[in-house]
Formats: C-alpha cells, sequence, structure tokens
C-alpha cells in the first residue's frame, strides 16, 4: 500500500502510454485484389475467423468430453479436478486483494492527478478487471479441458492403439492454444474497434496491467505449488520404497493437481499475457514512432489481420498434422511418440511464414513515406517476423538435444548415474544445461541479429522518434524490428500453447492409471468388452502411457525456453523505450566507462539470483513440510488414496505457494522503483542485466531439470529398473530439477516482464518528481526515497530466505 501511495502522488504516471493517439482504423485503406476496402471493416469482418478459431476450440473440447473412459478413472480425474478448482479459487481470491491496492491507484491517478470523468476511470479499471479475469479464464478452462483429457488418455491406453494416447493430449492442448489465442485477439480488438479514440489508449495500459498481473501471479504461484507436492511425492517413492502415483501416497494427488497448477494454469495464464503485451507494445510504437497518421493505422491494421490469419493456420497445421499422423501411425504398436509433435511444430512454422510473406505483400506492398514508394518494406518486415517463427521452431529442436530421452545428453546423466550416483546425475544434467544456454542464447542472439541487419536496409526512413536532449530525430527501425522478432516468436502461439498442454495430460493419465486400481476390480476385463466393446491390455497400457509420458516432459522442456526468449525480446524493445524517455527529458548519458552502468549490471544479476533462490527456498520448505506430514501419515495398510491426507497436502502447498508470492512481489515492485529513483543510467543497465542473466540462467535451469527429468523416465521405461540404486540416483536428480525448471526458471519469463514493465513506470515517476523538484526550486528528494524503498526491499529479501527457512530439529 505504501508503494502505491508514493507512485499516485509522484505526478503524472503512465504518460507516454496512456496518451497514445490510437488513429481511426477507417483512415487506413487497402487494395485487395482490386477491392478497397477500410482498415476498420478489414479487422471487423476478420474478427469473424477468429470466432470461427473459437469456436473449433469449443468443438475439439466437447470431442474429448464425449470420449469413454471406466468409472474409476472418471473418478479420479474429478477428484483431481476438485482439487484444482479449489487451488484456483484460493489463488484468485489473492488476486482480487492485489488488485484492489493497484485500482485504488489507478482510480486515484486518473480521478485526482489526471482530472479524468468516472466514465473514463471506470472503463480503464473495467478493462484491467477483464486482462485479469482473461488471464484467470483461460487458466481454468485449461484445467478443464486437461482433466477431461487425462482419464480418456489413461483409458484409450488400453486399446492398444498407441496414437489414440498421442491424439487426445494433443486434441485437449489444441483446444486450450486456440482458446487462449482467440480470446485475446477478440478483447484486443473490441478495445481497438468498439471504443473512443481518445481512450483507447487508457484502456489497452488498464488491459495490459491486468492481465500481467494474473499472468503472474498463477505462473509463480502455480510454479512454487506444483513443485512441493511433486518432490513430497517423489521421495516417498525412496523412502517407503513404493510404486510410481502408489495410491496410497498422499503427496499423489497433490502431485496431479500441481501439475494443473504449474503445467497447466501458469502456462496458458503467461501465454494470454505475453500475447496481449506484445501486441500492445507494438501498437504503442507504432503510434509513437511513424509520424504519418494513414501508415500508423494501415499498420496496426497488418498486425491484426496477421495475426487473425496465423491463428487459423495453427488449426489448418494440427488437422494436417492429425491426417498425416491417421495415415503413418494407425495400426502400429510403437512409435515415437515425439515425431507427430515435431511435425506439428514445423508444419505450423512453414504455414505461418507463408503467410507473413503473402498477407505482408498483400497489406502493405504499396506503403509510401511521403512521395517516396517503398516497394521493399513487406519483405523485410516479414522477414523479421519469420525471424522470430524460425526461432519459436529452431529452440525445441536445440532443446531436445539435451533434453529428450532419445538424447546423448540424458544418455550420459544414466551412465554417470550407475557408476557414480546421485553425484555423478547431479553434475552430468548442471552441464546439459549450461551447454544448452550456450547453444539456444547464440541461436537467439543470431536471429535478433538477422532482423536488425534486415532492419537496417530503410525501416529507420519509416520510424524516427525526436528526443529532447539535443541529439534530435534518431531512427528507431531496429527497437521495431526487436520487437517484430517478439511478434514471430508468437505468431504460432496456439501450437506453442498445444505442445506445452500436453505434458500434464500424460504426465496426469499416468497417475490415474495408478490411482484408479482400474486392472484389480473383479471382472474387469469381461466389463470392458461389454460395455466398451475391446479387450482391454493393461500392460501394454502402462508402457504406453509411460512412454507418452516422457515425450509430453521433453516439449514442456523446449516449450520453456521459446516463452523465455519471448519475454527477453520483449523487455529488449520496452527497455529501448525507457532509453527514449530518458533521452527526451534530458537525463541519459549512458556510456560503459561510468560507474553506475557497471554497477546498474551487477545489482541486475543480484536480483535474478536472488529470485531463483527465493523461489526454490519456498519450494524447500513447502517439501519438507509435506514430506514431514506425509511420512507421518502414510499408511501402507490402505488400498487407496485419503481424500482427506490428500487435502492436509494441498493446503501446504498453497500456503507456501502465497507466502512465496508475497515476498517476491513485495521485493520486486520496491527494488525497482527504488533503482529508478537512484539514477538513470544505473537503471537502465540493471534493466539490460535483468534480462540478459535472466535469459541464461532460465534456459540453463529449465534444460537441466528437463534433461534429469527424462533421466528418470529413461531408467523407468526404457532400462526398466525401478527400485534399484540407479533408479534412486535418477529420482535424486529429478528431485533437484523440479525446482529448476517448474519454478525458477518458467517463473523467470513473467519476472522479467514485469520488471521491465514497472520500471517504465518507475521511470516516470521518478522523472515527473526530479522535473517538479528542479520547477520548483525545492530540494530533490528522489535518492531519499529510492533509500528507503530500498531498505523496505531488503527486509523482503530477509523474508524470503531466513523468514521461510525450515526449522533447527
Amino acid at each position: 500500500m505504501a508503494i502505491a501511495l508514493i507512485a499516485c502522488n509522484a505526478g503524472s504516471l503512465w504518460a507516454s502510454e496512456a496518451d497514445l493517439a490510437i488513429p481511426d482504423l477507417h483512415q487506413g485503406r487497402f487494395v485487395i485484389f482490386g477491392n478497397e476496402i477500410s482498415g476498420y471493416n478489414l479487422l471487423l469482418y476478420g474478427s469473424f475467423v477468429i470466432c470461427g478459431t473459437l469456436g473449433i476450440s469449443l468443438f475439439l473440447r466437447r470431442q474429448i468430453a464425449m470420449l469413454p473412459a471406466h468409472e474409476s478413472m472418471l473418478k479420479v480425474a474429478e477428484i483431481i479436478y476438485q482439487t484444482c478448482r479449489t487451488y484456483l479459487i484460493q489463488q484468485g481470491k489473492f488476486l482480487i486483494l492485489l488488485f484492489l491496492i493497484i485500482a485504488a491507484a489507478m482510480a486515484y491517478y486518473f480521478l485526482k492527478l489526471q482530472d479524468e470523468t468516472l466514465k473514463t476511470t471506470g472503463l480503464v479499471l473495467l478493462f484491467s478487471i477483464i486482462g485479469m479475469i482473461g488471464s484467470y479464464w483461460v487458466a481454468w478452462y485449461g484445467i478443464r479441458v486437461n482433466t477431461y483429457a487425462n482419464a480418456r488418455t489413461a483409458f484409450a491406453s488400453l486399446r492398444g492403439e498407441p496414437l489414440d494416447v498421442v491424439n487426445i493430449p494433443l486434441r485437449a492442448g489444441m483446444s486450450i492454444g486456440l482458446f487462449l489465442i482467440s480470446l485475446e485477439l477478440v478483447m484486443m480488438v473490441i478495445i481497438l474497434l468498439f471504443l473512443p479514440r481518445e481512450i483507447v489508449g487508457y484502456c489497452f495500459l488498464g488491459f495490459a496491467i491486468g492481465e500481467s498481473l494474473g499472468a503472474s501471479v498463477l505462473r509463480i504461484a502455480g510454479g512454487i505449488f506444483t513443485k512441493i507436492a511433486d518432490i513430497g511425492s517423489d521421495l516417498m517413492k525412496i523412502v517407503f520404497n513404493v510404486k510410481e502415483d502408489d495410491p496410497r501416497n498422499p503427496g499423489v494427488i497433490a502431485d496431479c493437481t500441481g501439475d494443473n497448477a504449474g503445467d497447466s494454469v501458469g502456462p496458458t495464464a503467461d501465454g494470454f499475457e505475453t500475447y496481449g503485451v506484445t501486441g500492445v507494445a507494438l501498437i504503442a510504437f507504432i503510434t509513437l514512432a511513424v509520424p504519418n497518421v494513414d501508415i500508423q493505422a494501415k499498420l496496426i491494421v497488418w498486425l491484426f489481420a496477421m495475426r487473425f490469419l496465423m491463428d487459423f493456420m495453427s488449426g489448418v497445421s494440427y488437422f494436417i498434422n492429425q491426417s498425416i499422423s491417421e495415415t503413418k501411425y494407425r495400426g502400429l504398436k510403437e512409435f515415437d511418440f515425439e515425431a507427430p509433435l515435431t511435425r506439428l511444430i514445423w508444419i505450423a512454422a512453414i504455414l505461418c511464414i507463408t503467410t507473413s510473406f503473402g498477407m505482408s505483400w498483400l497489406l502493405i506492398g504499396d506503403i509510401s513515406v511521403g512521395d517516396k514508394p517503398m516497394p521493399q518494406l513487406w519483405w523485410q518486415l516479414a522477414t523479421i517476423i519469420s525471424c522470430g517463427t524460425l526461432a519459436a521452431v529452431l529452440i525445441p529442436e536445440f532443446t531436445k538435444v539435451f533434453t529428450s530421452s532419445h538424447s546423448k545428453h540424458v544418455h550420459e546423466i544414466v551412465t554417470a548415474s550407475r557408476e557414480g550416483g546421485p553425484s555423478l546425475t547431479i553434475l552430468s544434467g548442471i552441464v546439459a544445461g549450461n551447454f544448452s544456454a550456450f547453444w539456444n542464447g547464440m541461436l537467439i542472439t543470431g536471429l535478433m541479429a538477422g532482423a536488425y541487419f534486415v532492419s537496417l536496409q530503410g525501416l529507420d526512413e519509416l520510424m524516427t522518434v525526436t528526443l529532447q536532449s539535443g541529439v534530435g530525430q534518431v531512427g528507431v527501425g531496429s527497437i521495431f524490428a526487436f520487437g517484430l522478432v517478439a511478434f514471430g516468436f508468437l505468431c504460432m502461439g496456439p501450437v506453442n500453447i498445444a505442445v506445452d498442454s500436453y505434458g500434464p495430460v500424460t504426465d496426469n493419465a499416468q497417475s490415474i492409471f495408478e490411482l484408479a486400481q482400474t486392472e484389480s476390480i473383479p471382472g474387469i476385463h469381461e466389463q470392458i468388452k461389454r460395455d466398451f466393446g475391446f479387450e482391454p491390455d493393461f500392460t501394454m497400457g502402462k508402457h504406453y502411457l509411460e512412454a507418452n509420458d516422457s515425450a509430453g516432459n521433453t516439449f514442456k522442456a523446449t516449450a520453456k525456453p521459446v516463452l523465455i526468449g519471448t519475454a527477453v525480446v520483449g523487455a529488449t524493445t520496452m527497455i529501448f523505450s525507457i532509453i527514449l524517455l530518458l533521452g527526451r527529458a534530458g537525463y541519459l548519458r549512458l556510456s560503459l566507462t561510468d560507474a553506475p552502468v557497471l554497477l546498474g549490471f551487477m545489482a541486475g544479476g543480484s536480483v535474478i539470483y536472488w529470485f531463483c533462490g527465493a523461489s526454490m527456498q519456498a519450494v524447500t520448505t513447502g517439501a519438507y513440510r509435506a514430506v514431514e506430514y506425509i511420512k507421518k501419515n502414510m499408511d501402507l495398510t490402505k488400498k487407496e488414496a485419503d481424500i482427506e491426507d490428500s487435502k492436509a497436502i494441498v493446503k501446504i502447498c498453497t500456503q507456501y505457494a502465497q507466502k512465496g508470492m508475497w515476498n517476491i512481489f513485495i521485493t520486486l515492485m520496491a527494488i525497482t522503483l527504488a533503482f529508478a529513483f537512484f539514477d538513470p543510467n544505473f537503471f537502465v543497465a540493471y534493466l539490460v542485466s535483468i534480462a540478459v542473466f535472466g535469459l541464461f540462467q532460465a534456459i540453463y535451469m529449465a534444460n537441466a531439470g528437463g534433461a534429469w527429468d527424462n533421466a528418470k523416465k529413461l531408467v523407468e521405461v526404457d532400462l526398466k529398473e525401478k527400485g534399484t540404486p540407479l533408479h534412486e540416483a535418477s529420482v535424486i536428480g529429478d528431485t533437484v530439477g523440479d525446482p529448476f525448471k517448474d519454478t525458477s526458471s518458467v517463473a523467470l519469463n513473467p519476472i522479467i516482464k514485469f520488471s521491465t514493465l514497472f520500471g517504465l513506470l518507475a521511470v516516470e515517476i521518478a522523472v515527473k518528481m526530479k522535473e517538479a523538484a528542479h520547477a520548483s526550486g525545492t530540494r530533490d528528494y528522489t535518492s531519499a526515497i529510492g533509500a528507503v524503498l530500498l531498505a523496505i526491499a531488503l527486509v523482503f529479501v530477509w523474508r524470503s530466505f531466513y523468514a521461510m527457512r525450515i526449522p533447527q530439529a
């Protein structure tokens, strides 16, 4: 609350974004195959395509819900859904509390400082709520679809048709992906087309704040929750020497809930927010950097038309891939479960790149700056976007080299573990993570460099910004290029989300297979043959589910660096915006020889390592409590799960997830404001450091964790060595990798975006306070306020470690 009050009284907040003059889209005129159409009508009619993809999403969901499954499996799936529902309701209450604080600050700003009407303020708050509800809604939709699909996948494995075991989770993933992207586009088009021009900027800003808040809470809290449950459940396999997903283990139901909280709720909310904020940032940049209003309108319409068609093409790629898979794999008893997912990504990438060039030629092939035609612009922008799309398809390929159960790195972990036990397991996984960070980093750097060189071929003529610090006009085409790379990352958003959502379904399906104990029901073979028309094969079914879970692990790992890369590339664009803002105000004198710049780089790295430690501390302490409870209450004489014990584990996970969230959020807000108040050069260096350190730390942790996870799967599925010292070593490696890959690494994505987005706000606060002090001839207190805020941040840094520590025995 104190931070919110300081922000409210700091002067003109969010001015550069909120005051955006979004052009009238009727001014953008397009000639398509000889027929002229306004940009407004093009988006209006194009939005029906998005309504169609939304309908396809709901159709796929209904198809999944109509699939058969045995009652015993459906019962377990419903228990998982109800615990997920309880978790989401609890997180919803937490979100409302945070939003009330931010809403009070926003209302005070608009009503008192900006002297806006109650109607305008109400609309901004409404769209903030809509943004937050959007993140929350897609998260809820994701767990509902996944908990439909998990039982159906488990049951389908009994038919002896492995293709069905792949088809169901992939269909669920596409349903979630299409729903997420289509809903995002519908919401943004409503703001863009139907609101008065003078408040569109305000409402886009409110929408972005709301969805960012929702995504950050659900991503970070979900990552902490899921790994407390996962570690608690996995360690019991060693302590009590029980099988995977043993129904007597109270941690298993909580683990299934965590699979959805961390691997479904978090990524869907994060993807929704990333897609929206990237769009808002590009609209803002076009409006600020392109002087000609007609060209502004054409470029904004071009961006959204591209998104419409790419969303549609992602759906088309799914059906093409399904047709190929049916022809190639139907009737086979064994095939590589990763192959259909890899092919889907490549088909989507080819269609989206083709769409980039086709739509760019069609819509902006005739753009002119003044009297000068720019016939090369369409292919330049399409090429830049394609660099991002290539990143989204090549990063998974690079990641699989280090995390797939077929990779040499994962096999090396198993070989090292056999002779050296847990120690060499850990060391081999660290090696894989470090090498993966190098190669993925070089790939992203290379593609961004390619986009930069393309932007040098005349894009600066289209985009210039006038600085007030004596520099004059500056070409900013390369900045826009980096924003378009982030746009390209997300071109095939439904497919990215689909392969990520594949994992929690396959993981839950394996758990349901064990928890339901369907095989032990008297007369089950005859019952299934009578009621469902096939002879069940439980042995092969278990094998298919374990192998498919390995594929799910691989593609969960491949999706993480894509979202991380998007966050960093998008953050780069926002950092440039901060540099331009400070340059206009005359406060920026960046030089690598200045001490504040070096200190800023060091401070950014420090914050990244604090966050990784704080999030893992919450997992470690929560897992300690979960293990402590399970050890005291696990009853090996029982035959099925004790629901009350499972609820107790879910409560422990939720408690520590929310404790960790409070410490992390307050620290981030306070330290960002503090650093912005100290020195502009220091602060810009700090944000650059956050992005760079965060990128490599996240990729390293995500891929090391993915390698350990699939090393365990290799031991369990391919080598069939459960219960051996090798298996024990691989389980230990997996528990170390759990918070690496599913807590700290994935949460760095919203942390990078939140720090940079909030940093833009913090800079404006600091600049306005300095200007007010200079104009009135009074003392500048920004450094003193920064010191107070830093002290507050350090208190919560202390709390994130020492107040969360495991008590001494």
